[in-house]
């Protein structure tokens, strides 16, 4: 009998003969986040601000702010000291007055009348910079001469500005002179950076001492805590902006690009606290134009990141910035105000090439045991420090660590860079890298 099973056409065994590659291809699955690995450096704390001395005591001596950290010994005595609790505190105690707090928040009717005085000063030092214009630069990005020029008008008006303040002790005004001439630079280097910023705000400190401002660690903010950062910090700042583009100050330090600028920090640290929990600027903002030019006045943080992009030749802060660029990836405004807390702990306070140049006097005294500057090293100190080598000379120390040089050699103006390549390009002033 004939068989009635149908032939199986050469087409069929081909296709039973290719196997089902749904069978051997692995499961897709997820890709788990892999963990951070957590800074094993835990965040400062923010001390409490101690209450203001009694300067009214009849023992109590004013003295002219000097060097005092002369000696990595000496830099010991001062981080174990009331004195790094005390400057910690006021950095972060006004850090934390303006957690989630926009520029604007602060109005004209919120200033006291010391806040003020303190802008009246600052808009005082901005028209001496109108008073002494550059000399003829001939395409040097070094250090203008003219600031000196600058400075001088400072220091003539400066006992006539603590007067405006109530302040009457002749001692007091040469200590607070001490401060706020060194926060615009260094006269006979002509360069600024984030030692002389420093300066200004130990300024506002001393004032605080004096119960001239009224500041204190209460939460929320009272007394004068916010408009000093909001106010007169961003005063100073745009102040020291048109000061370093008018002079071409060098940078005080060599940090060069792996910093976060070359002339300031504070910036960075208070403009952290002002987005902490912001609802949708996120930390790659810095990278997009529109959010710097909206945001910019609003927040400090912006603001400094599209003044830098603004001073450099080339375009893109991975090229000019690249710190600034690595930060941008955090997750959180949380962990970079925790980072750039580490870093004022770090890489301020705690290096030794920085706070060599601090000063100390009766309001920020120095740790007992630490050495007294000589008159000598006082004048080489204004001179320049033109030695080089060694560990130490003429009571000036440096650790080989850090960011880079601190005195001795002069490093050209990122700022002066730029508009002298305005100047000879009319206008153009980046450039983009051939491969960008």
């Amino acid at each position: 009998m004939a068989s009635t099973t149908p032939p199986t056409s050469g087409k069929d065994t081909t296709i039973s003969s290719i196997p089902n590659l749904k069978d051997r291809l692995p499961k897709l699955e997820p890709r788990k986040r892999r963990n951070q690995p957590s800074n094993p450096t835990p965040i400062p704390e923010t001390p409490a601000l101690p209450p203001p001395p009694d300067t009214l005591s009849s023992s109590w001596a004013f003295k002219t702010p000097t060097r005092r950290i002369l000696s990595r010994r000496d830099h010991d005595l001062f981080l174990s000291s009331p004195t790094e609790r005390l400057v910690r505190s006021w950095i972060f105690t006004l850090a934390d007055s303006v957690v989630d707090t926009p520029c604007s928040a602060v109005k004209d009717e919120d200033l006291s009348a010391p806040v003020r005085t303190v802008l009246n000063i600052l808009e005082d030092a901005d028209s001496y910079v109108t008073q002494c214009p550059p000399n003829e630069q001939g395409g040097s990005r070094f250090g203008n001469k003219a600031f000196r020029s600058f400075l001088d008008l400072v220091a003539e008006n400066s006992p006539r500005w603590h007067r405006a303040l109530g302040v009457t002790d002749s001692a007091a005004i040469a200590e607070l002179n001490a401060y706020l001439f060194e926060s615009f630079g260094n006269r006979s280097r002509i360069d600024y950076g984030s030692g002389h910023e420093l300066n200004f705000l130990m300024w506002l400190l001393c004032l605080r001492q004096l119960g001239i401002l009224q500041a204190s660690s209460s939460s929320p903010p009272s007394g004068d805590m916010r408009p000093l950062v909001l106010r007169a910090f961003t005063r100073y700042l745009a102040l020291m902006r048109r000061v370093q583009m008018t002079y071409y100050l060098e940078p005080a330090g060599s940090h060069g690009v792996w910093g976060l600028d070359d002339y300031q920090f504070l910036p960075f640290l208070f403009g952290a606290a002002q987005l902490l929990h912001h609802p949708y600027i996120t930390p790659r903002a810095i990278h997009q134009d529109l959010s710097l030019e909206e945001f910019g006045d609003e927040y400090m943080y912006l603001g400094q990141v599209a003044f830098v992009n603004s001073t450099k030749t080339v375009r893109g802060l991975r090229w000019h910035s690249p710190m600034l660029d690595d930060i941008s990836s955090a997750r959180s405004w949380e962990k970079i105000d925790g980072g750039m807390r580490r870093m004022f702990v770090a890489e301020v306070l705690g290096k030794l090439p920085v706070m060599q140049h601090f000063l100390f006097g009766s309001l920020v005294p120095a740790a007992e045991g630490m050495s007294e500057e000589h008159d000598g090293e006082a004048e080489t100190e204004h001179a320049g420090h033109e030695h080089e080598g060694g560990d130490e000379h003429t009571g000036h120390a440096h650790d080989g660590t850090g960011w880079g040089d601190c005195c001795g050699i002069k490093v050209p103006s990122s700022i002066a860079a730029a508009q002298e390549m305005k100047k000879a390009r009319q206008g153009d002033t980046l450039r983009r890298i051939p491969f960008d």
